[in-house]
């Protein structure tokens, strides 16, 4: 396959050079926030999962496809990244659960890629200078050079409004129930309420009373993507919903979570994206190793309503926190995985104890 050459550039003049690859723009050109992601394996996890709109994606992994695609790996009905840097895609996927290549779902689902990059290169410079904005593609280097210095990062933009359910479903039939606020909710976290609970999964822009009017045992804040600062609109109602059902939070819904128990939020250099993180649980002294992807944190020197319950052993950030007099915790990372190990789902079944229980302890 002859593929057109592509060129890759970033906000600060950083140049890569490769192929075109996966859906070709009309115009040549993809634009967005470049981050990456460190995990092995998951690429289709990764990439739908809605927690990388506005983002392009990375992999530090350099063999991406090989085992194909399927639909049971979907984390969305549709992929919301700007688009793909892999170094080598694969053709011809090998595993029984392949329903079709890598490149074609790309094609199908409207993701530009750019393959045959130096992903090391590009992390490494990544790595120093901080996530960045940037443009890739077919078109001439100029166009692109113009979109990298025109593309923008997440900071200060609500993207929760664009992938979040724009109508309530239901999952599960459990004796409890639990109202989902979708803030770019994974279908690995339906799937584990599920499990547990019947789930009514709702709009991002649910207000207080459209919660409470669901009579739920429980209310769980779900990831998302975007700068956690510019979604005041939604803290404001998960402010009204603490003290009165027990509270839930992973990634974007932690730190809502955090801010309206009196947090700041702020951006990380380069951000967690991968499967590999190593994690304490600070209430048993147990380590875990998680998946996790997002690009701000909690200050922790904000913390004052809340404990600190987890902690990220590379760096130190907030990776938990729990207000044991308002029935609510959160985490930074992804319990539910997907891709990544399993070894924090026994959050979910903290979750359950403290609705079935009715207890003010969360730990």
């Amino acid at each position: 396959m002859s593929r057109p050459r592509a060129v890759l550039v970033l906000a600060d003049g950083a140049t890569f050079e490769g192929f075109a690859a996966g859906y070709l723009p009309a115009d040549g050109v993809t634009s967005g926030e470049f981050v990456f992601n460190t995990a092995l394996s998951g690429y289709q996890e990764v990439i739908t999962d809605p927690s990388y709109a506005g983002q392009i994606i990375a992999f530090t992994y350099p063999h991406i496809g090989n085992y194909g695609v399927s639909a049971l790996d979907d984390e969305a009905t549709r992929p919301w990244c700007q688009g793909v840097v892999v170094r080598d895609l694969s053709r011809l996927p090998s595993s029984w659960r392949a329903e079709g290549a890598l490149e074609p779902y790309l094609i199908r689902q409207r993701v530009p890629a750019i393959v045959g990059v130096d992903t090391r290169r590009l992390t490494k410079h990544l790595r120093a200078h901080g996530a960045l904005p940037g443009a890739f593609g077919h078109a001439e280097v100029t166009a692109v050079a113009d979109a990298a210095a025109r593309a923008l990062g997440t900071d200060g933009m609500d993207l929760v409004s664009a992938v979040s359910t724009a109508t309530t479903y239901e999952r599960g039939s459990g004796e409890r129930h639990v109202v989902a606020l979708d803030y770019g909710i994974k279908s690995t976290m339906v799937r584990q309420l599920a499990q547990r609970f019947r789930v009514s999964v709702v709009p991002a822009a649910s207000s207080r009373a459209d919660v409470l009017a669901l009579n739920p045992d429980g209310v769980f804040l779900s990831n998302g993507p975007g700068d956690p600062a510019a979604l005041g609109r939604y803290a404001a109602e998960v402010a009204g919903l603490i003290g009165e059902v027990p509270l839930f939070g992973i990634c974007l819904g932690h730190q809502l979570l955090a801010g309206v128990l009196g947090a700041t939020t702020y951006k990380l250099p380069f951000g967690h994206h991968g499967s590999n993180h190593p994690v304490q649980d600070l209430t048993t002294g147990r380590i875990e190793v998680t998946a996790q992807n997002h690009n701000y944190a909690v200050d922790v020197g904000s913390l004052s309503r809340a404990v600190v319950t987890h902690r990220n052993l590379n760096d130190g950030v907030v990776e938990g926190l729990a207000a044991a007099s308002d029935r609510c915790f959160s985490v930074q990372y992804h319990p539910e995985a997907g891709p990544g190990p399993h070894d924090a789902r026994y959050l979910f079944e903290r979750f359950a104890a403290l609705i079935e229980g009715g207890a003010r302890t969360v730990v």
